[in-house]
């Protein structure tokens, strides 16, 4: 039977034989850790970089689909089939008959390059500018910072007022000045501020904090252009019945497009888990490049260790001409190298996951992400580490345990 005493001078054996050849065990250990870091690493930052996704669409609107125009496509034979706007008419219409326990709010981008001035301070022309309803800050995940959201009067009146994202604040108005109640002139136009939106921080390169959200009403006014295109997003009273309520939503808006039954849909539902999802699909590739880059490494780490393990079979043949000779089985001489390269195999994954969840990490909080300890990837460098030394070490272990005990005492 196996002792624990036996298993402890094994180990002992290993360390000793370690620290013997500290040079090319360094050396060997350092080519795993590496191996190990660009798996462990990498996949560390994406794991972050899909929560990131995940949380900034998530940030958009919880639990909130939209009924969007459907992009135009190109059919066999080269012609383009195009896909006509969704009219505000038709918008207002699904808003009044959608009789489901949701929230539905209609939108509109009037433009992406206008330039917001207050006073002798003006913005870059690159501002965002959204036309929107009484309920759109709620379905869109923004939140008011001070001041007030508008009003159904508002949007009935065409009231000359703005939502102001807090990112502008700093552009046009005076250190510590109360941007409430002043007029701002957007294009063309003069609105009074009547809110400031909480920080909603960067999403994909663009701030989501320098936006001027004006009613409607106003914007099909002052903004019209032809073609205009409105977004129809709902958010369902319980995450439960969001299915329930984008079956329905598609039901209800293409008998207001009046199409037939064997028609398919000239719209399409969005919804924030469908594009974060998509977008998490194509991460995959980064995933499997690690993935191979990490086991390439890995590999050559392997053929590292067994030409370690060969060498130090045949430098300490004589020492184990002498083991064999006091009564040491095959099988224990087996597991002296065995341990040894498994050990090997350990420290190299130690340092490679401290440096793995290092690396990941940084780029975590690059992207704005959090600290994350990836309990899956550890186990995993463990296992394979575990599995390059038992591998590059069976075949000199076996090597050494067949030794004959005479020939190896007079070896030299």
């Amino acid at each position: 039977m196996y002792s624990k005493s036996l298993f402890k001078e094994n180990l002992r054996i290993a360390f000793s034989s370690i620290r013997s050849n500290l040079l090319r065990t360094t050396l060997t250990v350092f080519i795993i850790a590496f191996g190990i870091m660009a798996l462990v690493g990498i996949l560390t930052a994406i794991d972050s970089i899909k929560g990131t996704i995940s949380n900034q669409f998530r940030s958009m609107g919880a639990n909130t689909f939209s009924i969007v125009n459907r992009d135009n496509r190109v059919r066999v034979g080269g012609r383009v089939e195009r896909y006509r706007s969704i009219e505000f008419r038709e918008a207002m219409k699904f808003k009044e008959e959608f009789n489901f326990p949701a929230l539905v709010s209609i939108s509109t981008s009037a433009s992406d390059i206008a330039t917001v001035k207050y006073k002798s301070k003006k913005t870059n022309p690159n501002i965002p500018v959204v036309g929107s309803d009484e309920n759109y800050l709620i379905t869109s995940g923004y939140e008011i910072k001070k001041g007030r959201n508008f009003t159904i009067n508002d949007i009935q009146e065409n009231a000359h007022v703005v939502i102001i994202g807090s990112g502008l604040i700093k552009d046009i108005f005076e250190d510590g000045e109360d941007p409430l109640d002043k007029v701002i002139s957007i294009g063309n136009g003069k609105y009074k501020v009547i809110g400031v939106l909480k920080e909603k921080g960067s999403s994909f390169g663009s701030s989501g904090d320098k936006i001027c959200i004006l009613p409607i009403t106003s914007v099909r006014q002052y903004f019209s252009r032809p073609n205009m295109n409105f977004r129809i997003s709902v958010l369902p009273q319980d995450s439960k019945i969001l299915k329930a309520a984008i079956n329905e939503s598609e039901g209800i808006f293409r008998v207001i497009r009046k199409l037939r039954s064997f028609e398919n849909n000239n719209f399409s539902i969005e919804t924030s888990d469908s594009l974060s999802n998509l977008l998490i699909k194509n991460i995959r590739y980064v995933t499997l490049a690690a993935t191979i880059i990490g086991i390439i490494t890995l590999f050559g780490a392997a053929i590292g260790l067994m030409n370690i393990m060969l060498v130090s079979v045949t430098e300490r043949t004589r020492e184990i001409g002498i083991r064999k000779a006091i009564g040491a089985k095959a099988s224990i001489i087996r597991r002296q190298f065995l341990y040894e390269s498994i050990l090997i195999g350990q420290l190299g994954g130690f340092f490679g996951i401290i440096l793995g969840i290092l690396i990941g990490n940084v780029v975590s909080l690059v992207t704005g992400g959090t600290f994350i300890i990836p309990w899956f990837w550890i186990l995993s460098g463990v296992f394979l580490c575990f599995i390059v030394g038992l591998i590059s070490g069976l075949f000199p272990a076996i090597k050494a345990s067949k030794l004959d005990p005479i020939i190896s005492l007079r070896y030299e």
